[in-house]
C-alpha cells in the first residue's frame, strides 16, 4: 500500500518521465478528477491521477524497498566507525562503500597485526581493536582533507 507521499512522489516523477510541463499535468489532473491540484484530491482520486500517468506510458521503477537495510550497529563506537568511513567515501577517498568496504579496509589494515578479524565489523567486541579502527579511519579522514569536529561521538565533517 503506498502512502499518500509516495503516491505525490510518484505521480511527480511519472510527470518528470513523460515529459509533461505543469500545464499538461494540471490538464490531465483535471480530465482525470475535476481537480487541477494534487493537495485539493482525496487519496483515490490521486491514485486514479497515477493510474492515467500509467496508461501513458510511464513504467515504475523499483524504490527503495528493493534495497537491502542494514540495522544500525549496537555499539556506538562501531557505528563511529561506520560514519568515519561514510565521511571518506563522500570526499572520494575510498572506493568500495558502505560495510562491504569497511570491512576489506579492516581485514586488510589489521589482520596480521591481530592474527583474525570478525567477519564484519559489527562483530568486533574488543574496545581497544574498536579504538585501533577509528584512529586510522581518523588519520584516513586528515590525510583527505576531511575536518571532523563536534568532539567524540558528534564529530561531522566540515
Amino acid at each position: 500500500m503506498m502512502t499518500r507521499n509516495t503516491v505525490l512522489k510518484t505521480i511527480h516523477v511519472a510527470v518528470r518521465d513523460l515529459g509533461l510541463d505543469d500545464d499538461a499535468r494540471h490538464d490531465l489532473q483535471l480530465l482525470v478528477t475535476g481537480k487541477e491540484s494534487l493537495t485539493q484530491m482525496t487519496a483515490a482520486e490521486q491514485i486514479a491521477v497515477l493510474e492515467a500517468l500509467k496508461a501513458r506510458g510511464f513504467k515504475p521503477k523499483a524504490g527503495k524497498a528493493g534495497r537491502s537495510y542494514r540495522r544500525p550497529a549496537t555499539r556506538g563506537d562501531i557505528r563511529y566507525c561506520h560514519v568515519l568511513w561514510r565521511q571518506l567515501v563522500l570526499a572520494g577517498a575510498v572506493d568500495l562503500p558502505g560495510a562491504a568496504g569497511l570491512n576489506a579496509f579492516i581485514r586488510a589494515r589489521f589482520e596480521k597485526a591481530w592474527g583474525a578479524v570478525p567477519f564484519d565489523v559489527d562483530g568486533l567486541r574488543d574496545w581497544k581493536q574498536i579504538a585501533s579502527v577509528i584512529e586510522a579511519l581518523k588519520a584516513m579522514c586528515a590525510r583527505a582533507g576531511i575536518v571532523l569536529t563536534g568532539g567524540p561521538g558528534r564529530e561531522r565533517a566540515e
